[in-house]
């Protein structure tokens, strides 16, 4: 006799949609950090392989009180960590569905609907993001992937310019590419490049300004020292203070010297959606590709990262596969054709309905917001006594540092409390921010990135911050 017996979903979605109920009602007013240990955590889950299933309702129930202390509260207003956004109700609602309509996206075949919005969310995002209508696009699981993408297609290129078949023949005895780049290049890029099989010893990374651009003349001297497949890789929007290179100025730079030129753009490529930002992105659409995340600034959940290439032929010829026994669509969109998977989520129904949700205008709103936000708490923290603003950003990212008190302290005792004062906050469960190294000081990096925050969670962190750094200095 079969040891799976016929169950119903009801139960266990009854279960799930309780606990997803509690967790988004109390997100708000929880602490924002963890609440259990490591140690604590892996005896709560850490159940024995048992013998015999328990019903599907008590699993999903035990698992919701079980993880319920190791959650990160990112999805809530006073998360300013890293770069995390949180979910629009539109979207979390039609990822709930994408999981229960359990769709292979990897083609028109497998299922039609999720190639469709695929291809409709496709159009909406250049539409929104001001790049080429004729571009190509993939809905990946991030923009590191994204970035993975986009760079299959530049190698294909640069090395079809000098006569290798690199989906052919591969990367042995193929010219050496080079990745030109700011001293800025963020780790996603870097991996992509290793994972595209080009290499770290083959970036050259230039010295940014003081203010994290890229300088033209520097670039123009490097290119014209290079005999090879060029790549140039430019930021929209740096991690840590939102730094956007001038892509007016040194696109053309590498075009004339024949180079691929890829964006950077994993959240500040979304100022473009902004009437009042997207000066900050002039010309970014004269550029090859593009990567982005729609988990960041668009607010849809994890798993959805966007890339896009101007010349559709050779982002094709990077991906595309044919076998004998795969259908392919004559009049739709076949998304594996576009993207490194075949067997995929179908992700792009949550991108669908953020962007029905907000719309045009909505969007723009948002980002507005975030950024404004983002100066009023970088200011704010900044102005407290035993702070220092260290800079504020173009868009929704600034760095502050806290100062040791003591006479003749030096830069290291600086560090020393900074990382104190920022474990400080994140432990008093009022907010979570993460730190970084700024040009060698280390800083508290804020991020706004959520939907959800407002003045209110801004006068709030002040306050919480200003209580940590008096209790620090007792």
């Amino acid at each position: 006799m079969s040891l799976i017996q016929p169950v119903s979903f009801e139960a266990a979605l009854d279960a799930a949609n309780q606990h997803a109920r509690n967790y988004l009602a109390q997100v708000e007013g929880m602490p924002v950090g963890p609440a259990l240990t490591a140690a604590e955590l892996r005896q709560r889950l850490n159940k024995p392989l048992a013998e015999q299933g328990i019903p599907p309702e008590e699993v999903v129930h035990q698992l919701g009180l079980d993880a319920a202390g190791g959650l990160m509260q990112s999805p809530g207003s006073r998360f300013f960590g890293w770069v995390i956004g949180g979910t629009l109700p539109a979207a979390l609602a039609a990822d709930w569905m994408t999981t229960a309509w359990d769709q292979n996206a990897a083609s028109y075949s497998t299922s039609p609907a999720s190639a469709m919005v695929e291809e409709i969310v496709g159009g909406w995002l250049k539409e929104l993001l001001r790049l080429p209508s004729s571009a190509s696009f993939a809905l990946v699981t991030g923009c590191q992937l994204a970035h993975f993408t986009c760079l299959a297609a530049a190698r294909h290129a640069v090395l079809h310019q000098r006569g290798w078949d690199v989906e052919r023949r591969g990367l042995f005895g193929a010219p050496p590419i080079h990745i030109v780049t700011s001293d800025l290049l963020h780790g996603s890029a870097e991996r992509a490049i290793r994972f595209a099989g080009i290499g770290t010893d083959q970036i050259i990374r230039l010295p940014s300004d003081t203010s994290g651009r890229l300088p033209a003349a520097t670039l123009a001297q490097a290119l014209q020292s290079i005999d090879g497949p060029v790549i140039v890789i430019l930021q929209a929007g740096d991690v840590n203070v939102g730094a956007f290179d001038s892509f007016r100025d040194l696109i053309p730079i590498a075009k004339r010297h024949g180079a691929w030129v890829h964006v950077d753009g994993a959240f500040g490529l979304w100022a473009a959606a902004s009437p009042r930002f997207r000066h900050l992105v002039a010309d970014v659409a004269t550029a090859d590709s593009w990567a982005t995340d729609g988990h960041k600034w668009l607010n849809v959940p994890f798993d959805c990262g966007y890339a896009f290439v101007a010349d559709s032929g050779v982002h094709q010829a990077a991906m595309a596969y044919r076998a004998a026994y795969i259908s392919y669509a004559k009049d739709a969109r076949d998304p594996a054709d576009w993207n490194p998977e075949w067997s995929r989520r179908a992700r792009g129904f949550a991108t669908y309905a953020a962007i029905r949700q907000l719309g045009r205008r909505g969007i723009a709103e948002m980002i507005e917001r975030c950024c404004d936000m983002a100066e009023l708490l970088t200011t704010g923290i900044g102005r407290l006594p035993g702070a220092e603003l260290i800079q504020t950003s173009p868009i929704n990212q600034g760095l502050v540092r806290f100062l040791d008190p003591r006479p003749g302290a030096t830069a290291e005792d600086h560090d020393r409390r900074t990382a104190e004062v920022v474990a400080g906050i994140c432990a008093s469960g009022e907010a979570w921010f993460s730190d970084t190294v700024w040009k060698g000081r280390r800083a508290m990096r804020i991020s706004v990135c959520n939907w959800r925050t407002d003045r209110d969670d801004v006068d709030r962190v002040i306050q919480a911050v200003a209580t940590v750094v008096r209790q620090r200095s007792a």
